[in-house]
């Protein structure tokens, strides 16, 4: 199962917001056809009216996969509309935060393919990771399917099973807004050293991106490119005995703090 699939079955995408744009974006830069993209949107924006997809327009009626990209609250209003497409060939695509798949069975019914998928804000920037699961009735083939459309906007990663997604938000999802913190938390001590308030976010803003993509890149694990740039009683290692103190460093407060969303992402699954 391919993009040519796609494009000559169909592509529903139910809402059209920042995510939704962005993999909109990746799809139609990747090839696909912007006739065969079927947008509903209350609120369409002037880029996406520009693309050339058809808008709020009549929908196929055995499309090759419905991405449902809406607020889990507009959820019940949005997918009584594709019901009738449940139960079929159709695979659904939700990137609905907290929604499990339970639920997209309950309303399209229980023979419906559905694959649940977490991405990230840097998606927005093509550089985000998403984690997917599918139920019984979605193919190999369609899981295929979900991870090339996905990464339009990043890396995707498959999970064993969908109990592993309270983790997968606790980590990746919420962990965006951890690392703003850091560069925050490191642009106020820079400034606390004397340095001006636009001079020291510069210098953190650039050091944490500069060091994520050094990470990414390089061959090394990131213990090990530590441990590169650790020269013996030097000035980083001076800070690092700060930072990885067992008791009162990074160590404890990272697990604390990916736990805490990790178990907030429960409660909010259990109601």
């Amino acid at each position: 199962m391919t993009m040519d699939h796609v494009a000559e079955k169909g592509l529903v995408l139910l809402g059209c917001g920042k995510m939704g744009s962005a993999m909109l974006q990746g799809w139609l830069a990747g090839g696909l056809p912007p006739a065969s993209v079927r947008v509903i949107d209350p609120n369409p924006s002037e880029w996406l009216r520009g693309t050339g997809v058809h808008i709020n327009a009549d929908l196929p009626a055995t499309p090759a996969i419905v991405l449902v990209a809406v607020k889990p609250q507009m959820m019940g209003d949005a997918l009584p509309v594709l019901r009738d497409r449940g139960n079929g060939d159709t695979l659904f695509v939700s990137i609905a935060a907290g929604t499990p798949i339970s639920a997209f069975e309950a309303a399209l019914g229980g023979k419906t393919p559905i694959v649940r998928a977490m991405p990230n804000t840097p998606a927005a920037v093509g550089r985000g990771i998403t984690a997917i699961i599918g139920n019984a009735h979605a193919s190999a083939a369609q899981l295929d399917l979900a991870d090339i459309l996905l990464q339009a906007v990043g890396q995707v990663v498959r999970l064993d099973d969908e109990g592993q997604m309270d983790a997968v938000t606790g980590l990746s999802g919420s962990g965006p807004a951890y690392v703003f913190h850091m560069i925050e938390c490191m642009a106020k001590a820079g400034e606390a050293q004397g340095l001006s308030p636009d001079l020291a976010m510069q210098l953190a803003q650039a050091t944490v991106a500069g060091a994520g993509a050094l990470a990414e890149a390089a061959d090394e694990t990131p213990a090990e490119l530590r441990r590169n740039v650790t020269s013996p009683n030097g000035t980083t290692q001076a800070g690092l005995e700060v930072l990885m103190d067992e008791a009162t460093g990074l160590p404890p407060l990272m697990v604390r703090t990916v736990k805490a969303a990790t178990d907030r992402s429960r409660e909010l699954r259990n109601g």
